[in-house]
This record gives C-alpha cells, sequence and structure tokens, in this order.
C-alpha cells in the first residue's frame, strides 16, 4: 500500500518548504494540494494558488510524488493549464501527477460569474477537458473543435518529462467518469460516499469495494486489464482516516488494501478545523507504519 498525504494551500513561503519536506522525509509516497479557487469554511483564509504551491514543493523535495487533487473545468481551460502542467513535471524531474475531477457546485463553480453547470454538463465538460488535456501533453501540436472547449493550433513544447504524458488519477464515482478513468487513467481517485461522513474503516472498505467493482466492469468494458489501473482513496472526510493509533491505522490500511486499493491518502494534521490533528502523534503514526 502507498501511502499519501494532502497538504492544503494555505502555507507561506517558510512554513510551506519545511512541511512538503517533512512529508518527504516521514516516507509518504506522494504529496498532494487542492485545487480550488476559494474552499469550504476556509474561503476567507489564506489560500494560495495550486500551481505555484506545487512548483514551490517540487523545488523543496527530491524524491516524493507530487500531484494536485483535483483539477476541474470550473476555472480552468485545458490550453493554458497544460502549459503549466509541462512546467510542473519538468520542476519536478518527473515526479508530478495530475488528479482531475468533473467539479461540484461550490464557489468554484460560479466564482467566474456563470451559473453553476446541471450535473450532465459537469459530466460532458469534462469528458472534453481530459480528452484535450490528454492531447495536448502527447503531442507537440494540437487542434480541436468540441462543444465546450477548443485549440487553434496550440503547442506544447518542449513537452513533459514524463513520456507519453504526466499520468492522470481520475476521480470518478459514476459510470460516465469510471469510463474516462479506464480510458485516460493511470489512477482512479475516491472519497467514498459523499453522502456519509466519517465511515469507519470496515464499513468505508465495502463502499470502496462497491465502487471497486463498478470501476472493473468500466475497465473489461474498455479492453482494459482492471490490474493495470491505481486504485486511490482520500480519507478525510466520508472516511475515517484511522490516525488515531499505530493499530488503528494499520487496521484501517489492512482493510482498504484487502478489497483492493493501492493508494491511501491523510491529511497533514491542521491546527483547527478541518482535520485538526495533533502533529506529534500523527508524525508516530506515520513514522511506526512505513518502518514495519
Amino acid at each position: 500500500m502507498r501511502l499519501g498525504v494532502v497538504i492544503l494551500p494555505e502555507l507561506r513561503r517558510a512554513e510551506l518548504t519545511s512541511v512538503w519536506r517533512a512529508a518527504e522525509q516521514l516516507g509518504f509516497d506522494h504529496a498532494w494540494t487542492y485545487d480550488h479557487l476559494a474552499w469550504r469554511t476556509l474561503r476567507d483564509s489564506p489560500w494560495y494558488a495550486a500551481v505555484p504551491t506545487l512548483a514551490a514543493a517540487a523545488l523543496a523535495t527530491e524524491r516524493i510524488r507530487l500531484g494536485m487533487l483535483v483539477a476541474s473545468p470550473n476555472f480552468r481551460h485545458p490550453v493554458p493549464f497544460a502549459r503549466e502542467l509541462i512546467a510542473l513535471d519538468d520542476l519536478s524531474g518527473g515526479r508530478f501527477t495530475l488528479g482531475l475531477g468533473a467539479g461540484g457546485t461550490g464557489w468554484d463553480a460560479t466564482i467566474l460569474g456563470q451559473p453553476a453547470w446541471s450535473a450532465r454538463e459537469r459530466a460532458e465538460r469534462f469528458a472534453e477537458f481530459v480528452e484535450l488535456t490528454d492531447r495536448l501533453l502527447r503531442q507537440p501540436e494540437t487542434s480541436y473543435t468540441g462543444r465546450y472547449y477548443s485549440a487553434n493550433d496550440a503547442r506544447s513544447h518542449p513537452g513533459c518529462v514524463q513520456q507519453p504524458r504526466i499520468p492522470f488519477a481520475i476521480a470518478a464515482t459514476g459510470p460516465r467518469g469510471m469510463r474516462l478513468a479506464a480510458q485516460y487513467g493511470e489512477s482512479w481517485v475516491t472519497t467514498g460516499d459523499r453522502a456519509r461522513e466519517g465511515l469507519p474503516p470496515a464499513e468505508g472498505a465495502r463502499t470502496i469495494a462497491a465502487q471497486i467493482a463498478q470501476l472493473e466492469l468500466a475497465c473489461k468494458a474498455a479492453g482494459r486489464d482492471p490490474k493495470t489501473l491505481g486504485r486511490l482513496v482520500l480519507s478525510g472526510a466520508a472516511l475515517a482516516a484511522g490516525l488515531d493509533s499505530v493499530e488503528a491505522f494499520r487496521e484501517t490500511l489492512g482493510r482498504y488494501a484487502a478489497v483492493g486499493v493501492t493508494d491511501f491518502v491523510v491529511h497533514w494534521p491542521r491546527a483547527a478545523a478541518p482535520y485538526a490533528g495533533d502533529l506529534a502523534r500523527f508524525e508516530r503514526v506515520i513514522s511506526a507504519v512505513r518502518a514495519a
């Protein structure tokens, strides 16, 4: 089981450098940040952009994979975004993973002045967003005409360090999104059942097992071996992280590993909600599990 951590993009330079380095030193396999313009209860709190945050993290670390959970069409267009992604891949020395999701109905959905899109439109936009981003990162020149997104002789020189492109981690719980994950993803991402909160390991693992069964059907329909697709679980909201003790965390990881999860992601503890936690205990738990 690979372990990952989300570090919110709220830290000033000095603390940002120390926290991302600490995540690497604790032995995490990957570290992520959220890609939002405004987020939940932290809307009026310090919040920095994901791309420069990850650029700084790339220069502060050497081994750990870095990523975005998750970019969406809510406020991004694939053409300028692809340029930023290519730069991140270069700055990280090929350690960058792009998380992609359809987006929701929060502030990001209306912050540019447009009405919130319907669920159907979000799904349709997401399909085009993923397809065009895939093309832009694979080839030096791209022209594309879709219903929502277009590109006119867009250039992508010098291209990605990772070939044929940066790996995609695609968040999906519905059939259409899972088909995109099967077609384009190196990993699939889930947060569990959004209608429920804090599910304990046994119940959370059952929820994820049912989603994985649907994902495997999508892979088979796409002619893909399901074993070639990573399965990343993001804990913290719908799914309890199990960080209260070493024993609890080991049980949590074991439950998810048993149903086919390959990657489990927790949140770096904050002084206050959301994701409030004791840093010393967090470090003890992660260190003990990684040392086993």
